[in-house]
Protein backbone atom coordinates (compact mmCIF):
# COMPACT_ATOMS: atom_id res chain seq x y z
CA UNK A 1 0.00 0.00 0.00
CA UNK A 2 2.76 2.06 0.99
CA UNK A 3 4.22 2.25 -2.65
CA UNK A 4 1.06 3.07 -4.48
CA UNK A 5 0.60 5.67 -2.19
CA UNK A 6 4.66 7.13 -2.77
CA UNK A 7 3.75 6.34 -6.80
CA UNK A 8 0.60 7.96 -6.63
CA UNK A 9 1.90 11.29 -4.71
CA UNK A 10 -0.81 10.44 -2.25
CA UNK A 11 2.33 10.79 0.45
CA UNK A 12 6.43 10.65 0.51
CA UNK A 13 8.60 8.65 1.91
CA UNK A 14 10.29 11.42 4.16
CA UNK A 15 6.58 12.48 5.48
CA UNK A 16 6.11 8.97 6.97
CA UNK A 17 9.30 8.70 8.39
CA UNK A 18 8.94 12.01 10.26
CA UNK A 19 5.85 9.97 11.53
CA UNK A 20 7.89 7.16 12.55
CA UNK A 21 10.78 8.77 15.51
CA UNK A 22 11.90 6.81 18.25
CA UNK A 23 12.82 2.74 18.58
CA UNK A 24 9.52 1.22 18.98
CA UNK A 25 9.14 2.17 15.02
CA UNK A 26 12.72 0.90 13.53
CA UNK A 27 10.64 -2.20 11.92
CA UNK A 28 8.27 0.03 10.27
CA UNK A 29 11.09 2.37 9.16
CA UNK A 30 13.19 -0.63 7.82
CA UNK A 31 10.00 -1.46 5.82
CA UNK A 32 10.29 2.35 4.20
CA UNK A 33 13.94 1.39 3.02
CA UNK A 34 12.24 -1.04 0.87
CA UNK A 35 9.88 1.45 -0.73
CA UNK A 36 10.80 3.21 -3.92
CA UNK A 37 7.88 4.14 -5.98
CA UNK A 38 8.83 2.30 -9.19
CA UNK A 39 6.10 -0.63 -8.99
CA UNK A 40 3.13 -0.65 -10.90
CA UNK A 41 2.08 -3.40 -8.89
CA UNK A 42 1.68 -5.25 -5.48
CA UNK A 43 3.24 -8.49 -6.98
CA UNK A 44 5.93 -6.13 -8.53
CA UNK A 45 6.78 -4.97 -5.40
CA UNK A 46 7.26 -8.58 -4.30
CA UNK A 47 9.42 -9.39 -7.47
CA UNK A 48 11.71 -6.46 -6.59
CA UNK A 49 12.31 -7.64 -2.70
CA UNK A 50 12.94 -11.03 -4.62
CA UNK A 51 15.73 -9.76 -6.91
CA UNK A 52 17.22 -7.69 -4.75
CA UNK A 53 17.33 -9.93 -1.55
CA UNK A 54 19.71 -11.92 -4.11
CA UNK A 55 22.02 -9.22 -4.22
CA UNK A 56 21.19 -9.17 -8.08
CA UNK A 57 20.99 -5.37 -9.69
CA UNK A 58 17.26 -4.34 -10.51
CA UNK A 59 16.01 -1.93 -12.48
CA UNK A 60 12.14 -0.98 -12.38
CA UNK A 61 9.70 -0.03 -15.22
CA UNK A 62 12.75 0.81 -17.69
CA UNK A 63 12.03 1.75 -21.28
CA UNK A 64 13.83 0.11 -23.49
CA UNK A 65 13.66 1.66 -27.10
CA UNK A 66 12.18 -0.50 -29.64
CA UNK A 67 10.65 -2.64 -26.71
CA UNK A 68 8.82 -0.42 -24.19
CA UNK A 69 8.58 0.03 -20.92
CA UNK A 70 9.33 -3.65 -18.92
CA UNK A 71 8.90 -4.21 -15.33
CA UNK A 72 12.77 -5.31 -14.28
CA UNK A 73 15.69 -5.35 -15.74
CA UNK A 74 17.94 -7.72 -14.19
CA UNK A 75 21.91 -6.71 -14.75
CA UNK A 76 21.14 -4.20 -17.42
CA UNK A 77 20.38 -8.05 -20.00
CA UNK A 78 17.36 -10.36 -18.89
CA UNK A 79 13.98 -8.06 -18.84
CA UNK A 80 11.60 -9.85 -16.27
CA UNK A 81 8.37 -9.23 -17.20
CA UNK A 82 5.80 -9.94 -13.99
CA UNK A 83 2.14 -11.09 -15.88
CA UNK A 84 -1.49 -10.68 -14.43
CA UNK A 85 -4.87 -11.99 -15.47
CA UNK A 86 -4.85 -9.48 -18.61
CA UNK A 87 -1.76 -10.90 -20.26
CA UNK A 88 -4.06 -13.98 -21.24
CA UNK A 89 -6.51 -12.14 -23.14
CA UNK A 90 -5.83 -12.64 -27.01
CA UNK A 91 -5.23 -8.93 -28.26
CA UNK A 92 -2.79 -8.66 -25.26
CA UNK A 93 -0.58 -12.63 -25.89
CA UNK A 94 -0.28 -11.34 -29.14
CA UNK A 95 1.49 -7.66 -28.05
CA UNK A 96 3.63 -9.67 -25.66
CA UNK A 97 4.89 -12.39 -27.82
CA UNK A 98 5.82 -9.04 -29.99
CA UNK A 99 7.78 -7.43 -27.15
CA UNK A 100 9.88 -11.20 -25.99
CA UNK A 101 10.54 -10.98 -29.55
CA UNK A 102 11.44 -7.57 -29.72
CA UNK A 103 13.70 -7.76 -26.47
CA UNK A 104 15.64 -11.04 -27.80
CA UNK A 105 16.26 -8.94 -31.25
CA UNK A 106 17.93 -6.51 -29.27
CA UNK A 107 20.27 -9.09 -27.50
CA UNK A 108 17.97 -9.58 -23.91
CA UNK A 109 17.07 -12.24 -22.47
CA UNK A 110 13.17 -12.76 -21.30
CA UNK A 111 11.22 -14.37 -18.75
CA UNK A 112 7.37 -14.06 -17.87
CA UNK A 113 6.23 -15.19 -14.67
CA UNK A 114 2.82 -14.65 -13.28
CA UNK A 115 1.66 -14.04 -9.72
CA UNK A 116 1.37 -17.36 -8.50
CA UNK A 117 4.97 -18.26 -9.61
CA UNK A 118 5.83 -15.82 -7.41
CA UNK A 119 3.83 -15.97 -4.90
CA UNK A 120 4.64 -20.01 -4.08
CA UNK A 121 7.61 -20.77 -6.43
CA UNK A 122 9.66 -17.77 -5.74
CA UNK A 123 12.63 -20.27 -5.70
CA UNK A 124 12.08 -21.30 -8.80
CA UNK A 125 12.19 -18.02 -10.13
CA UNK A 126 15.49 -17.51 -8.43
CA UNK A 127 17.05 -20.46 -9.86
CA UNK A 128 15.58 -19.71 -13.31
CA UNK A 129 17.26 -16.22 -13.56
CA UNK A 130 20.21 -16.91 -12.04
CA UNK A 131 21.28 -19.66 -14.77
CA UNK A 132 20.28 -16.86 -17.28
CA UNK A 133 22.52 -14.60 -15.32
CA UNK A 134 25.49 -17.14 -15.07
CA UNK A 135 24.79 -17.93 -18.48
CA UNK A 136 24.03 -21.41 -18.47
CA UNK A 137 21.12 -24.01 -17.95
CA UNK A 138 21.02 -26.71 -15.28
CA UNK A 139 18.92 -29.70 -16.68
Amino acid sequence: MTESAVRQGVTTLPYLRARLPGNRNGAARKVLDLVDGTADSAIEVVARLIFRSEGIYTETQVELEGIGIVDFLLEGFLIVEIDGSTHLEPRQVKKDRKRNNAGTLNGYAVLRYGYAEVVYHPERIISEVWQVLRGRVVR
